[in-house]
C-alpha cells in the first residue's frame, strides 16, 4: 500500500511541475474557459472542475493499470527490485527537474504523440464544453496528453507494487497539478511567484531526491545481497 511520505511526494512532483503543466495544458485550459464563456461564473467554475475530474482520473486508470502490470513481476526474481531502482531513478531525475538542474524528463513526451493524435479527434467531437459529460469526457482524453511528468510518475507507478498503490500515486500527482491549471489572475500569479522561490525550489528537489536516492539504495541493496 501506498504510504503517505509517497503521497506527499506525488504531490510535490504535480505541484512543483505543474510549470510544465501551464505550457502544456494552459493553453488548452485558456481556450476551453473561452469556449464556455457564455455560462455563469458557477458554471463555468463547476465544468472547470469536471474537465480535472476527468484528467485526474485518467491519470488514476493509468496509474492503476501500471500499478497492475508491476504487480505481475514482483514474483519473477529480481525483476520486482528493477522496477523499484528505475521508480527510484525516476525520482532523482523529477527533483532534477524541480530544481532546474535538468529538463531531461520533458523528452519522453515524443513517446505519447502517437497516442494522443489517436485520442485528439475524439475529444474534438466534444467541443463546445457545455455539459458535465463532456466536461469529464475531454478531461479523460486531456488526461492523455504527452507529459513527461506524467509518463515519470507512471513509472513510480509501476513499481508501486499493486494497482491501487499506481492508481493513489497518479491521484495525488493530479492533485498537486490543480493550482496552476484552475487559478487565474492575482491567486495564480501569488502560487506561481512561490514555485519559482527558488528556496522553495530546492527544499522540494532534496525531498524529492532523499525518497530517490532511498528508494534506489533499498533496490540495489535487495540486487545485491
Amino acid at each position: 500500500m501506498t504510504e503517505q511520505p509517497e503521497l506527499f511526494t506525488a504531490l510535490l512532483v504535480g505541484f512543483f511541475g505543474s510549470g510544465h503543466c501551464l505550457v502544456m495544458c494552459g493553453g488548452m485550459a485558456s481556450a476551453l474557459q473561452m469556449m464556455i464563456q457564455q455560462q455563469s461564473r458557477a458554471k463555468i467554475l463547476f465544468l472547470q472542475l469536471m474537465l480535472s475530474l476527468g484528467r485526474i482520473s485518467s491519470y488514476a486508470i493509468l496509474g492503476a493499470l501500471f500499478g497492475a502490470l508491476g504487480a505481475t513481476a514482483l514474483g519473477i526474481g529480481p525483476f520486482s527490485h528493477i522496477l523499484q531502482l528505475l521508480g527510484g531513478l525516476m525520482l532523482v531525475l523529477m527533483a532534477c527537474y524541480v530544481s532546474r538542474l535538468w529538463t531531461v524528463l520533458t523528452r519522453l513526451e515524443v513517446f505519447g504523440a502517437r497516442l494522443w493524435r489517436r485520442i485528439q479527434p475524439f475529444s474534438s467531437k466534444l467541443l463546445p464544453i457545455n455539459s458535465t459529460y463532456k466536461a469529464v469526457l475531454y478531461g479523460l482524453c486531456w488526461g492523455y496528453l504527452p507529459c513527461g511528468l506524467v509518463y515519470s510518475g507512471l513509472s513510480w507507478s509501476l513499481s508501486s507494487g499493486s494497482a491501487q498503490s499506481g492508481a493513489m500515486w497518479m491521484f495525488a500527482f493530479g492533485i498537486g497539478t490543480l493550482p496552476a491549471v484552475l487559478l487565474t489572475g492575482q491567486a495564480a500569479q501569488q502560487v506561481n511567484a512561490l514555485k519559482q522561490h527558488m528556496s522553495v525550489r530546492i527544499l522540494a528537489a532534496l525531498v524529492l531526491a532523499y525518497f530517490g536516492f532511498k528508494t534506489i539504495y533499498l533496490a540495489l541493496t535487495a540486487l545485491v545481497f
